[in-house]
């Protein structure tokens, strides 16, 4: 008898429906596998659920804070219930996006100029004073993303000084830290990772959006953006983006599965940020890069499951 799993999704973050779009359709995928699958919308009665019910595997299939931030790792952690996907420092480092970037740079792994700003600076320092000294390291145009949100929640693409304040208040509203960083204009990729002491890469998926910026609507709408995979750069690019890809994925010691977004131009290789819990719905790019890989979603999410038990 295949094993019984708990489908953890939903929660309280501001991706709640991106996460239960995730949830049901892998929830769909492990049945027509054969597992015994429990869909459970995670709430305060998670802890007392998961130990009233005998359940071999928790999925994760939550996005944004309380679910990707290591929280609900740990929480299993303590209840010794095996879980797919990262640890719980992983997910830190993961879904903290100043704590990434700080580790990009340590490790000598390309990423775009960025400032780190918090609610408390920004009072501190003025509202003038702040956006002087972000100006002054670089530059526009400026990218503004809450510090520790996915799904591309509250980002913003500046292109003046005098739109960068409410870029800045919008961001914070999501976070109580900012990061501002470099427009590099060039081609947007994701590398997807499965695996975990070994590991394979999938091909690699390049995002072109109708608007200006691959936001959240762009991210989930079908129809505002148009994918490409294999992506459109040369051979010479597609390795060293791999090459790196791997060197993140070992760096923050992933497991499971992973996403590293990236941009190329020039040739250069750029790192924007890492998901330690990719999306699962019809739009999302792990699923996208395993099809063309031949890996039907139903397979996918069984791979996930024996990583998860074996790791």
């Amino acid at each position: 008898m295949k094993e019984r799993i708990a489908v953890l999704m939903g929660g309280h973050s501001l991706e709640r429906d991106i996460s239960l779009k995730s949830g049901h359709r892998v929830a769909g995928a492990l049945k027509e596998k054969g597992y015994r699958v429990a869909s459970i919308d995670v709430d305060e009665n998670l802890v007392k659920t998961l130990k009233e019910e005998r359940f071999d595997l928790a999925f994760l299939t939550l996005h944004g804070k309380y679910g990707e931030d290591g929280t609900v790792q740990e929480l299993l952690e303590i209840l010794e219930m095996p879980y797919t996907g990262s640890s719980v420092l992983s997910s830190i480092l993961g879904m903290n996006k100043e704590l990434s970037k700080e580790f990009f740079v340590k490790e000598n792994i390309p990423t775009p100029k960025f400032y780190a700003l918090s609610t408390g600076a920004f009072k501190e320092m003025g509202a003038s004073a702040a956006l002087d000294n972000v100006i002054g390291k670089i530059g526009f145009p400026i990218v503004v993303k809450p510090s520790g949100q996915g799904s591309a929640l509250g980002i913003k693409f500046v292109n003046k000084k005098e739109d960068l304040t409410s870029a800045l208040i919008g961001a914070l509203s999501y976070d109580d830290t900012v990061i501002l960083e470099e427009y590099i204009n060039g081609t947007e990729i994701t590398a997807s990772i499965i695996g975990n002491k070994e590991t394979e890469i999938l091909p690699l998926v390049e995002i072109v959006p109708q608007k200006e910026f691959f936001d959240f609507e762009s991210m989930y709408t079908k129809g505002l953006t148009e994918y490409f995979v294999p992506a459109r750069i040369s051979d010479e690019s597609t390795k060293k983006a791999n090459e790196i890809a791997f060197k993140v994925y070992n760096l923050f010691d992933c497991r499971g599965a992973c996403r590293v977004d990236m941009i190329v131009k020039d040739e250069q290789i750029y790192v924007l940020e890492i998901n330690t819990i990719p999306g699962m719905t019809d739009t999302s790019l792990l699923p996208m890069a395993a099809k063309e890989a031949g890996m039907d979603f139903p397979d996918l999410v069984e791979k996930l499951v024996g990583l998860a038990l074996n790791k």
